[in-house]
């Protein structure tokens, strides 16, 4: 038989869960906006007005959200900024092992790149020392249609998102770039179906590359890739794509 206590504290509970659910809510909409006054907000979320003017006080008072004095639009406060750089670091520190791991395995670079708006930022790498070697800065933009950690990512975006980065003439940046959308598509479903996407001198001559897309819990669109001199690349291209393919189902595991 249940007490009145237990179910006292049993509503106690559920009442706490779901204010935490409603505050996640409300901090998802504000993120993926530029900005919402309270009206605006209380709109998008579907919640009672008093409902969401209490969590939202409580969010500022906690210096988790802040609220522009001229135009009374709420928006994300510089501590989630903070919260997001120290999960974006504990991530790399996450998958670096990996890379280095890969690297290890194909004797080649490994990159970590993630979706910028409209470009790939290179965000990690593990490198071995060669002669002849392919190395890109950590904190370089690669374009999205020419490269292999691009592609990878075009293969899981939506559609729409797609035709919007490749919407515009595109550069053509060696002999051997694609620029014509309906190419780019059919290699796209080629990536989807596969896994894996290649860069043969698209980007820079005598560089080569194969990538993977990855979904992590911090950033949504991210890609794995080898990049290899061409006179090392052609002929590789299976053992590249094997080691490459359990690397990311790994981490895929790994970061579930």
């Amino acid at each position: 038989m249940t007490s009145n206590a237990d179910q006292s504290n049993g509503n106690d509970r559920f009442s706490q869960v779901q204010v935490i659910d409603r505050a996640c809510l409300i901090m998802r909409t504000i993120r993926d906006s530029k900005g919402l006054t309270l009206a605006q907000l209380t709109k998008q979320v579907n919640l009672a007005r008093t409902t969401v003017y209490r969590i939202v006080s409580t969010l500022i008072n906690e210096n988790l959200l802040i609220m522009e004095p001229e135009t009374g639009k709420i928006q994300l406060s510089l501590e989630m900024v903070r919260f997001g750089a120290a999960v974006q670091m504990d991530m790399r520190h996450e998958i670096h092992p990996y890379l280095d791991d890969l690297a290890g395995t194909v004797n080649e670079n490994v990159d970590f790149s993630v979706l910028d708006n409209d470009s790939l930022f290179f965000l990690d790498q593990a490198v071995i020392p060669h002669r002849l070697n392919a190395v890109a800065s950590i904190g370089k933009r690669f374009p999205v249609y020419c490269t292999a950690n691009g592609k990878a990512v075009l293969s899981v975006l939506p559609r729409a998102t797609v035709e919007k980065l490749l919407a515009g003439p595109l550069e053509r940046l060696t002999p051997y770039t694609i620029t014509m959308p309906e190419m780019i598509y059919a290699e796209l479903e080629q990536i989807a179906y596969t896994g894996v996407a290649f860069d043969r001198e698209e980007y820079t001559e005598g560089i080569c590359a194969v990538g993977a897309p990855l979904r992590t819990p911090f950033f949504e669109y991210a890609a794995i890739s080898i990049a290899v001199p061409s006179v090392r690349f052609y002929g590789n291209e299976d053992k590249l794509v094997t080691a490459l393919k359990e690397t990311v189902q790994a981490l895929r595991y790994r970061l579930s």
